[in-house]
């Protein structure tokens, strides 16, 4: 029963995640890019951002917590395995998901590089789409 809320909240976490950054690309990007208005994407960060990391940071938990149970030989990375191989795509796909995070808040952000920070919202979206399939993959049997 205690996985099966894990997981739940991790579906939930995914949700505000990946739906934000949905939101994001497909709602303000476009508007700040034609009006180059940086503001609009820093007002939607500043009201999405509260809800949007402490999302991630569940995500990532939870995560863990599930690669402990699905996958107890995770670190013989065992690629025939078939949650391995999905957990290691995760694992990868989160390590690109922080470090374009980082170089977006201490390299783009501050000087209000618009065009550099459309690039990373598009990658981050992506990303967050292909964590939500990778999961779905995991799931129903493997897709991947």
């Amino acid at each position: 029963m205690f996985l099966k809320i894990i997981i739940f909240i991790h579906i939930v976490a995914a949700t505000i995640w990946t739906g934000g950054h949905l939101v994001l690309t497909l709602g303000f990007l476009p508007k700040a890019l034609k009006q180059r208005n940086f503001g609009i994407i820093e007002n939607f960060e500043s009201r999405y951002e509260p809800i949007g990391m402490p999302a991630l940071l569940i995500l990532v938990i939870s995560g863990v917590y599930m690669t402990f149970h699905y996958a107890p030989d995770f670190f013989e990375m065992d690629m025939a395995d078939h949650y391995t191989r999905h957990l290691v795509f995760k694992f990868v796909l989160l390590i690109f998901t922080l470090a374009l995070a980082i170089h977006a808040r201490f390299f783009l952000i501050p000087k209000k590089r618009l065009k550099l920070l459309a690039i990373h919202i598009l990658v981050v979206t992506l990303i967050a789409v292909l964590f939500v399939f990778t999961g779905f993959s995991a799931r129903s049997g493997g897709l991947l």
